[in-house]
């Protein structure tokens, strides 16, 4: 239960702050430990393809707010953390994934695998090739229209684009992200997730690869009173609730 209460509590502590109290200083390794705790939230097919940028150089974190465009938030943050989608990756994620399953399993011949065995170890050599690879874009739509041709006879998986896979991965950054947050808010530290800034500038200031692709920014700090903008409000339940 005592859990339980921690996990509603950080759930409500919780708010997008707008502004830091300049004056509070937050514990670096605490934010470090909070980003470790983020690469466990579930992802899809455990491929991982994230990583988590902590900056708490003053000239980098100038150069960020000016990249979210001046936002408060930016500008008062003490640190900050900016999660970054590497789908350019998936080729080495599998392999790691390959190397992993094969000590498990122990190496041995091919019929001594057990059904289960095979099936994680084929997953990794031959779906996950199938669902991440494309070329310009151009294969993405041939395996849209095989999936399209399999689901006039069954249920099938459909989001094979190269456009379905961005969201794929932008999905799992952002898992990634809410925990990081939520481990945060049971610090008593304070976070806000942007999504308004200049990806290229950003890029530009963390020097990230061309295929990168910046998922979120978030600005980290101890919130004044002013920092959060009044009462939460939301959408009533009754109407975003549908039990069937």
């Amino acid at each position: 239960m005592k859990n339980t209460t921690s996990l509603i509590n950080a759930i409500n502590y919780r708010r997008s702050v707008r502004v830091y109290d300049a004056n509070k200083k937050i514990d670096s390794a605490i934010v470090k430990k909070c980003i470790q705790q983020a690469t466990l939230a579930p992802n899809s097919s455990n491929m991982q393809l994230w990583e988590f940028h902590h900056i708490t150089s003053k000239e980098i974190l100038k150069n960020l707010a000016e990249a979210c465009l001046g936002q408060s938030t930016a500008t008062t943050a003490t640190e900050m953390v900016v999660v970054v989608v590497r789908k350019d990756l998936w080729k080495q994620r599998t392999k790691t994934h390959i190397n992993y399953l094969t000590k498990l399993f122990s190496v041995k011949p091919s019929n001594e695998y057990s059904k289960r065995e095979k099936f994680a170890l084929n997953y990794y050599k031959k779906i996950m090739p199938f669902a991440y690879g494309d070329f310009f874009g151009i294969y993405g739509y041939i395996k849209y229209a095989i999936s399209w041709l399999t689901g006039i006879f069954r249920p099938t998986y459909r989001q094979l684009r190269k456009s379905d896979m961005r969201v794929v991965a932008h999905k799992s950054a952002g898992l990634a992200a809410q925990t990081f947050m939520l481990s945060m808010a049971a610090e008593n530290y304070d976070t806000c997730p942007m999504e308004g800034f200049d990806s290229l500038r950003v890029k530009k200031a963390l020097q990230l690869p061309t295929k990168s692709q910046v998922n979120m920014v978030i600005s980290c700090g101890i919130r004044k009173p002013e920092g959060v903008y009044g009462e939460r409000f939301r959408i009533p339940f009754e109407s975003i609730y549908k039990h069937w």
